[in-house]
């Protein structure tokens, strides 16, 4: 997730290849993959070994894997084809000590783990770990002010949040936008406005890749997106609620 009219997702500066040979292969693999279950080669990226699409989400060998075994009449807001199981009824997401010594940050994923927790899903979110944790998402800091997540894989969610140490300095409020933002992608959301970047960041038109197995339409929900409109908003603002729109709130409940 970006903040509104920002280049590139905070955890991802410069591009660069992967090192080694064993690394190249994997990440030509996965962008090999990508390409073939639909999404544009402009929208893939590899920053610091690791592949990325729509800015922001981290995509694994098997999460790529899982993308080109998924049935395309299953196509009918916006979500992969990777999902969380409902053998998953109880997340932990932990956050590292330099995570919580931002009050912020610390208070922003607190409301987010609310937000998910008030919409009376099939698991539940808790702060910490547990012996009864169905999965485990780290929570992790990074430089600038965006943040980075990735899709499931395997029916798990993704196991990390990157959350950028520069949000220190916004209200609480965007902190728990961008955290929320980031675990929607952990178990599927795609940007609302993948099909078209600037509607919530400005500039000119961008496609991430509308494709039947990378980006499904959830029915219930406008195929369309607008400035404020969601929490699956490629880039965020500095007015932002931190709350579900009537639209996020649907696609949640179709989903889970």
């Amino acid at each position: 997730m970006l903040k509104k009219a920002a280049v590139l997702v905070a955890s991802c500066g410069a591009m660069l290849v992967g090192c080694g040979t064993e690394a190249q292969s994997e990440n030509d693999q996965i962008i090999s993959n990508l390409i073939e279950a639909g999404f544009p080669a402009d929208d893939i990226m590899v920053v610091d070994g690791a592949v990325y699409v729509g800015r922001d989400a981290h995509v694994t060998r098997e999460a790529s894997e899982e993308m080109l075994q998924a049935d395309p009449r299953t196509a009918e807001q916006y979500r992969t084809t990777n999902l969380v199981s409902t053998s998953v009824t109880k997340i932990c997401v932990v956050p590292t000590s330099q995570f919580n010594s931002y009050s912020r940050l610390s208070e922003g994923l607190d409301l987010a783990i609310e937000n998910y927790n008030s919409q009376g899903l099939s698991f539940t979110m808790v702060r910490g770990s547990a012996s009864d944790c169905s999965a485990t998402i780290s929570a992790r800091t990074t430089s600038g002010v965006g943040g980075s997540a990735g899709f499931p894989k395997g029916g798990k969610p993704y196991g990390t949040i990157n959350i950028g140490v520069g949000l220190q300095s916004y209200s609480v409020d965007v902190n728990e936008h961008v955290i929320t933002h980031e675990l929607g992608h952990t178990i599927g959301f795609r940007h609302s406005d993948y099909y078209d970047r600037s509607i919530s960041c400005g500039g000119s038109a961008a496609n991430e890749g509308a494709s039947n197995v990378g980006a499904i339409h959830i029915p219930g929900t406008p195929t369309t997106a607008t400035r404020g409109g969601s929490v699956m908003n490629s880039c965020f603002s500095s007015s932002e609620s931190g709350e579900w729109s009537s639209s996020d709130r649907t696609a949640l409940s179709y989903l889970y």
